[in-house]
């Protein structure tokens, strides 16, 4: 339901979350899991026994990043395809300059010119050498490039002289300043594998293979649905007593963030027609993610209409903020089923709860490996205090002084105060297990965000 805090009577977190009597469990079975609140990691594996890696498709070179190719991708040809020059200079005969220095310089005819994208047209002969260019192939007879500052060329062309000879100031040996065909890719070679996350620089290597498309495993469509009757859309008036939706877009940025593509599907109002149409809209998607009506409450409806349309679970998380969690699967129509995920409604708890499992969820579907978000450890400045024994997601603003991080928590922790989340860039976690982490002590972080004052 809404974006922001909810009245005490129907959003608060410190109720308990409704538990699911049957769980859909690998498609078919149903189990029972009582009153008992799951751990994350429970949570977490539960979720993704429902996801797999998406079908591949082929994608323009450009629209890749950050996505897993889906097939080896082969080399047709050699690169560099022939010996080429590294510098500009000269190509020449090693043994020709032997001996060459800036008080004995060996002078050379100079046979000819090749640039690069041309192919030479003269050969190397004793005594001579051509003028070339950075990447263009080495003729024939040359086994040394000389670059053209180790020469005389620049006072031949201050002084107004003809390039036909050239003084060499300097010795070379045998392959200095040549790329060798084949020194980066040989021809035939898996020089990509599939499963490799796209980067730039692995999106440059398929461009010199001669790829302008590659087969990729597709980015999931990931419909987002608040609910309210509350909720305003960001534009409209503001009515008093109303409140815009921030869950729409922080989530759905949350999905662009990690390679989905969001699908806004609007705001479903507490009454069953509505909340019916808004569901129908997100049925074409890889996964929907609403927002609240997964704790008890008078006016929450998700958790009823939910379970109408599949099998819905329930769920109270030992973490804090966002322990009330839905999950379960929605038919679709014609055998296909669409996983939902169920946040809870303050927008703290959202973010933090679709950092979790959401991230997860997407990255699966990519076809990228399970990976937790990068963690390290600080020294706290405060104490977290953990008042119930669930694992305790602290924003913190996280920054290194003498070679040790440091975290600061960002203030009031309250999961309806969505403008903390604008100044932490990690989550320090105090564990189940423990009442306090006091400060001075050692926490891990979960980082958000990696800037240049962190490191």
């Amino acid at each position: 339901m809404a974006a922001h805090a909810r009245h005490s009577h129907r959003r608060s977190e410190h109720n308990h979350a409704e538990q699911a009597e049957r769980r859909h469990a690998g498609g078919h079975s149903h189990r029972h899991y009582g009153e008992t609140m799951l751990s994350v990691e429970d949570a977490l594996e539960r979720i993704l026994l429902h996801f797999h890696t998406l079908e591949a498709k082929p994608t323009p070179l450009l629209d890749t990043i950050g996505q897993v190719l889906a097939e080896d991708a082969l080399a047709t040809h050699d690169i560099p395809p022939l010996d080429n020059s590294a510098m500009d200079g000269y190509a020449l005969r090693a043994a020709d300059v032997h001996g060459a220095s800036a008080d004995n310089p060996i002078t050379l005819k100079v046979a000819g010119v090749v640039a690069a994208g041309e192919l030479p047209n003269v050969a190397v002969t004793p005594g001579h050498a051509v003028r070339i260019m950075t990447g263009a192939p080495v003729p024939d007879g040359a086994d040394a490039v000389v670059p053209f500052e180790d020469t005389d060329e620049m006072q031949r062309r201050a002084g107004g002289l003809p390039l036909s000879e050239i003084a060499v100031r300097y010795q070379v040996a045998i392959g200095d300043d040549i790329r060798p065909a084949g020194q980066d890719v040989r021809k035939g070679e898996s020089v990509l594998k599939a499963g490799v996350m796209l980067r730039p620089s692995e999106i440059g290597v398929l461009a010199s293979l001669g790829h302008d498309s590659v087969s990729v495993f597709r980015r999931p469509v990931v419909a987002i649905l608040a609910t309210g009757n509350e909720l305003l859309e960001p534009g409209d008036p503001y009515k008093p007593g109303m409140i815009y939706d921030s869950n729409t877009y922080s989530i759905a940025a949350s999905v662009a963030r990690y390679g989905g593509i969001p699908k806004l599907i609007g705001i479903a109002r507490d009454n069953l027609e509505s909340m019916n149409a808004s569901l129908k809209d997100g049925l074409d998607s890889d996964m929907l993610v609403t927002s609240a009506g997964v704790s008890k409450g008078d006016y929450d409806m998700v958790k009823d209409v939910l379970t109408q349309h599949g099998e819905i679970d329930f769920w109270s998380v030992r973490m804090r903020p966002a322990k009330p969690l839905a999950f379960g699967i929605l038919n679709a129509g014609e055998g296909r089923k669409v996983p939902l995920l169920g946040l809870p409604g303050n927008p703290v708890s959202a973010l933090v709860a679709f950092e979790q499992f959401g991230r997860a969820a997407i990255r699966r579907m990519l076809g990228k490996p399970d990976a937790p978000k990068p963690t390290i450890t600080a020294v706290l400045d405060e104490p977290i205090h953990n008042t119930d024994s669930r694992r305790v997601f602290a924003r913190a603003v996280i920054r290194r002084e003498n070679g040790i991080y440091r975290a600061s928590l960002t203030g009031d922790q309250g999961s309806n105060l969505l403008t903390s989340m604008t100044r932490a860039n990690g989550l320090a976690i105090c564990p189940e297990d423990l009442p306090v982490k006091q400060a001075g002590e050692s926490v891990q972080v979960q980082m958000l965000d990696w800037t240049e004052e962190t490191f």
